[in-house]
This record gives C-alpha cells, structure tokens and sequence, in this order.
C-alpha cells in the first residue's frame, strides 16, 4: 500500500494515527507490505547491557588466553588479559557460560548464543544507535517502532512500545507516524504507578468530565478536517490524549508491582533491573509488543572483576527469573527475548595484569543471547579465534540480527518497508541476512 492508499484509507475510515484505530491501519500496511511468514513470536523483550559486555568473561570462553598473560599480542596494544572467571558447561546441552551467572545456566537450554556478533564503530554513542536503529548516524525508526509497525497494537489501553530507561534516539519513531515512538517509563523498586507514569491521574477532572472534553475535542476536528483540511498532529494530539485517558485505569494497574506475590518479586531481585523485567512481563502479559529494557553498568576499562562480577549478578538474578516466569505462564514461546550490548571488549588490558585490569573497547566480535520466540536453545552460532580477536565461523551483522528478529516475529525484513522522501526505507537499510541455523 503506498503513501497515497493509506492516505486515502484514512481519510475514508475518519481514523486517527493512535490507539486501537492505529493497530487497525498497521496491521492493514503490514500485510500488504510484507507477506506474514511462519514465526512463532508475537512480542519482544529486548534488555540492553549497555556500556558493551565482555564476551570472554561471560559467553565466549577463551582459556588460550592463559598462555598468554602478561604478554603483548600482535597487533594489539597492551598484554594479554585471561578472564578472571571459570566458564561451566550448563544445562542438557552443555552450553559453556561464566560462573558469574549460576541462575541463567539454570535455563540455558533456552538462551542460543551468538559468538559472531560484529559492528562497525567502537564507540557507544554510534554503536548504540546502530544496534537500536540499523543506522549508526542518522535518525531512523528504531527497532521498537518498525516491529510495533509490522505487527499493530495488541491492547487498545497501553501504548505497544515501552521503554524501561534509556536513551530517547533508542525509542524513536522518526519518519514513521509518532505514535509507534516507544514510550517512556520510570520504573524502580517501590514506585507507585503515578510515579513510573508522571501525570497519568487527571487531578482537576473526573472521568465522565475528561469523555466530553475528549469528545468535545475529536468533534471539533472532524468540522475542521471536512470543511479546511486534514491535520495529522492535530489527529495524533487528540489520539494520544485517548490513549492517556484510557492509560488511567491500564497502566496504573499494569504498573503496579505490589500485586504480584512476594515470591515472585523475591524472584526478580530488589534492584532495579529486577522491578523493570517484571514490568516487562506484566506488559507483554497485557499486549504490550515491544519492550526495551535498560540493564547498563557494563563499560569496564578498570578493575573488570569486582565490577562485572556485580552486574552480571543482577542481570543473573533477573534475567533468569523472567525466562523461567514466561515459561510457566506459556509465554515464551510467542516472547523473543533478547540480551547484548553493543559491541565487545579486547582481549588485552593496558600496563600489566592487576587488579585494576580492565577492557577498552573491540567491535570486531561480541557475544547475544536470544531465548524463546522461536529460537533454537541450548545453542552457541559462531565462533571467534582462540583469544576472541577476530570471527572464524558464521559472522553475524547487527543487520543479520535484525533480519532475524523480523523473520522470527514472521516477516521478511526486505518488504518491511515505508516509503518517506521518494524512496523505500527498511530497518536493514540495504543489507541483512536471516540467521536461519538459529531458527527452531
């Protein structure tokens, strides 16, 4: 369906750009744009170890590096630096993973590794952006946006892509109409609903006030559409004043963390990435298709073994807790979750083996982890040397991954398109490359 189908949709139908009109139109644009494949994913959760983890301390294990300790490597600046933790086989499968993660082996028969990963730019900002957005440098719809794109809305009440801390450029719309912008949401141990979600009580009306102000206001737009012209903001304005009028009663409750049973909380942790992928699953319980979850605290150029070692027991404690909560409540098969940073670490450290040893960073290779949504588990794809420099087996781009996680949600990420300035956009620009071998 080009710019002007949907145009003349719109305008024929009286719909608005938001709410359950808008999950009407998408899902409308996204079967004509891109013909649904067979995927067993429905929803997303991406958590985002921001800061860049290491992949030879938690899912690369590289004890060649031993040998070399202490000792310069060709090409690289620095000695050698042997990761300070033991790597255990895990699961039925026997996956290898650090011993700073003793919950989430507890379900590695769920999670498939990707040793492969590689980037462009070892640099946060860029690298970031890159890995939410398929462009390391321009504004473009985020990953959050085109799926909430190809997919619609699945619940009328709470907007379809959330974001649970982070950058705003991760969470942009850009081109594509606003309302698939992800939404933000302050979460953290003991919140209130009203304090994640600023302002959603109206204190200065009542419901049965706020329906006719409401009314009052899409009245008045539908005279000035038929007798001036059509106003997209004015349309996404009101919409999203419909979407936060019905938020008062949704979200305060999808919000609210005090009604799930102390096991469950204890389960999670007291911290903070613990109250955010409860939220997360709450959400996606509720229809939520997509959200982004900030898990940062790994950019570790000093003392890397009393630091990581720290975060990666909240992310353990959490991350564990959700596959396990989404297996039980019959949700992991149709919720792809996925873990990683944006690129890797090098292997060497500067001065001499400490400990204040730390990382700087390396793009050539990294380590994700994927669970559930259709996902092979039990799995490592790819490889890296026997220091974990370079890739030697089935390389893996951010666009790769991308391509991926469409196919998985049961799209073909060449025809997820929008067409904006004369031409056809993609989350995969011009390249990607489905990672079938990863695809139960």
């Amino acid at each position: 369906m080009g710019s002007s189908g949907r145009r003349a949709f719109l305008e024929k139908a009286g719909l608005g750009l938001g709410g359950l009109a808008l999950g009407v139109l998408l899902d409308e644009e996204a079967q004509a744009a891109a013909p649904v494949l067979k995927g067993k994913a429905k929803r997303v959760i991406h958590i985002f170890a921001s800061g860049a983890p290491s992949h030879v301390d938690t899912f690369d294990p590289k004890p060649a590096l031993e040998r070399f300790r202490d000792k310069t490597l060709p090409g690289q600046s620095g000695v050698a630096f042997p990761s300070p933790f033991k790597f255990v086989p895990r699961g039925q499968s026997g996956l290898p993973m650090s011993e700073v993660f003793p919950r989430l082996g507890e379900v590695a028969d769920e999670l498939c590794v990707i040793r492969s990963m590689h980037t462009e730019v070892p640099a946060h900002g860029p690298a970031a952006l890159l890995m939410h957005t398929g462009n390391a440098i321009l504004k473009r719809p985020s990953l959050g946006s085109w799926v909430l794109y190809g997919l619609g809305m699945d619940n009328k009440n709470l907007p379809g892509f959330i974001a649970l801390g982070g950058s705003v450029e991760w969470r942009q719309a850009s081109f594509l109409p606003s309302p698939l912008q992800g939404s933000q949401a302050a979460v953290a141990p003991g919140l209130r609903p009203d304090e994640v979600l600023p302002n959603l009580r109206n204190e200065f009306s009542g419901a049965d006030q706020q329906r006719m102000q409401l009314d009052l206001a899409r009245n008045l737009n539908t005279q000035h559409m038929k007798k001036v012209q059509r106003d997209e903001q004015l349309e996404a304005r009101i919409e999203s004043f419909e979407l936060a009028f019905r938020m008062q009663t949704a979200a305060t409750d999808a919000f609210d963390l005090a009604k799930e049973s102390k096991e469950v909380r204890d389960r999670y942790g007291k911290g903070p990435l613990g109250a955010r992928l409860l939220t997360a699953r709450r959400l996606v319980e509720r229809g939520v298709r997509f959200v982004q979850v900030d898990a940062g605290g790994w950019d570790h150029h000093q003392r890397l073994e009393p630091n990581l070692r720290r975060v990666a027991e909240s992310t353990d404690t959490a991350a564990s807790a959700l596959i396990k909560d989404l297996r039980e409540r019959g949700l992991l098969d149709s919720t792809l979750v996925v873990w990683g940073g944006e690129f890797g670490r090098t292997v060497t450290t500067a001065g001499k083996v400490d400990d204040d040893s730390g990382r700087d960073h390396h793009a050539k290779c990294f380590s994700v982890w994927m669970a559930g949504g259709g996902v092979k588990g039990g799995m490592a794809h790819g490889a890296t040397d026997e220091l974990g420099l370079d890739i030697t087996e089935k390389p893996v781009h951010i666009h790769d991954l991308h391509a991926t996680i469409l196919r998985l949600l049961g799209f073909d990420h060449t025809r997820l398109t929008f067409r904006y300035n004369g031409r056809e956009f993609r989350l995969t620009d011009n390249s990607g490359k489905v990672v079938d071998a990863i695809i139960a």
